[in-house]
């Protein structure tokens, strides 16, 4: 057994002195993790993320970090705030909740005495290479629980995940997320996940996502840890008839990141419209997966993919798209382009489509090049200089993932903190 699978298997027992629910799930999660193993390279869904110096770590119990408070100055309530895994409510802010939203971490649902409300930590996992879920199902014990009633408006709320040096070594976390819309309502929701200064702590989050008929969830994650970091995520979604899931991933930090998003369309007419970007550099290493299940009819799924590598980097992309028998008049789109912005810099893209219905339209596309050498040219020989002719195409090629939201502001907010990661692609080229 590897040294970080052992270093997760000495956290369970502390964790059942202090948990009294969902204990005999954790127990059994824990051993199918240190049954299994840590995947490797024969393993498909893993091919691209070598775990070769993850397992060799051992991670302590985390404690709470120290870094600057201004951090959040730009982020406005209501919010719920984690350091280093753990509910902080000094930070935390609840005020200008819209009504019919719960907003609570999932510590305080675990003290209650009722423990059906936190009945989604039950769910299993039966795949092999499903082991750090199984260990986020084993070892969770906060995370945000955010809920919306019917036909509530709910506005814009922000979950921050900051991870800040300690003076007890490198710790690891598991957050277990749970964002539910009931039937007709809408909300806006925005990660921030943040470096809190230099830290080689490992972040291990599973989050669920429930829409019900008509509701509509738009969903902003922007992951940028401190390099050093760890990140392993995992969205799980599941939309019901009518409803509509936009989302928008931005990778940009951590030294190993990696993220899965499912999202299962069981219900007639259900969409997604599900963006990011993947900016590598220095020797950063990201893998995001996809995986998009259509099981009911004329559900839609458009998504646009953006990668960028520099210095000696690593980004891999995979986009699977399942579209079952039955799930007739489904539309399904994928558009993933990648630039290579150094020649120490790769990047693997692997598009899926699988058909198993009629009358579908269904279309995927992937691309590795370079910045146009005849854009340069344009620009310069009318005068631009060559980093800003540069820094200009780069910002064109990634901008176009932002399109999938309406509201102007959030485009905005985001648009200015990926043209801020963008201005450090030169250095990163270098590197």
């Amino acid at each position: 057994m590897s040294a970080l699978l052992d270093s997760f298997s000495d956290a369970l027992n502390p964790l059942l002195q202090r948990q009294q629910y969902h204990g005999l799930r954790r127990v059994q999660a824990m051993e199918a993790a240190l049954q299994a193993g840590l995947p490797h390279a024969r393993s498909e869904a893993w091919k691209y993320t070598p775990l070769r110096n993850l397992e060799r770590r051992r991670y302590a119990a985390p404690q709470p970090g120290v870094f600057d408070a201004a951090l959040l100055a730009t982020i406005p309530a209501p919010r719920l705030v984690f350091n280093n895994g753990r509910y902080d409510a000094a930070l935390s802010d609840l005020s200008g909740l819209a009504a019919g939203v719960t907003l609570q971490p999932l510590s305080q649902l675990l003290a209650d005495e009722d423990a059906r409300a936190s009945n989604f930590l039950e769910r299993r996992y039966e795949r092999p290479e499903e082991v750090f879920a199984r260990v986020n199902a084993a070892l969770a014990e906060d995370g945000a629980v955010l809920k919306v009633d019917s036909g509530a408006q709910g506005g814009t709320v922000r979950l921050v995940f900051v991870g800040a040096p300690t003076q007890g070594g490198d710790a690891a976390w598991h957050l277990r997320n749970l964002i539910e819309l009931q039937e007709g309502a809408s909300l806006t929701v925005i990660e921030h996940q943040l470096g809190g200064g230099e830290h080689s702590h490992l972040g291990n989050s599973l989050s669920h996502v429930h829409l019900s008929p008509r509701a509509t969830l738009a969903h902003a994650r922007v992951q940028d840890e401190a390099i050093g970091a760890v990140s392993i995520a995992r969205t799980d979604a599941v939309l019901s008839r009518e409803s509509v899931y936009r989302r928008l991933d931005l990778e940009l930090g951590a030294t190993l990141s990696r993220h899965e998003l499912n999202v299962a369309l069981h219900g007639e007419a259900a969409q997604l419209h599900a963006n990011g970007v993947l900016l590598a550099t220095g020797k950063r290493h990201l893998d995001t997966r996809l995986g998009i299940d259509h099981v009911g009819r004329d559900s839609r799924c458009d998504l646009v993919w953006r990668g960028m590598g520099a210095g000696r980097s690593r980004a891999a992309f995979h986009g699977g798209i399942l579209i079952r028998e039955g799930a007739d008049g489904t539309a399904a789109m994928l558009s993933n382009k990648n630039l290579l912005l150094s020649e120490g810099a790769e990047i693997d893209t692997q598009p899926v489509l699988e058909i198993h219905a009629d009358e579908v339209q269904a279309a995927h596309g992937a691309t590795v090049g370079q910045l146009d050498a005849n854009a340069l040219f344009y620009l310069r020989s009318r005068g631009v200089p060559a980093e800003q002719a540069r820094s200009l195409l780069t910002a064109a090629f990634c901008r176009e993932t932002l399109s999938v939201f309406d509201d102007a502001e959030l485009r905005a907010a985001l648009e200015t903190r990926l043209d801020a990661a963008l201005n450090g692609l030169d250095e990163g080229a270098a590197a």
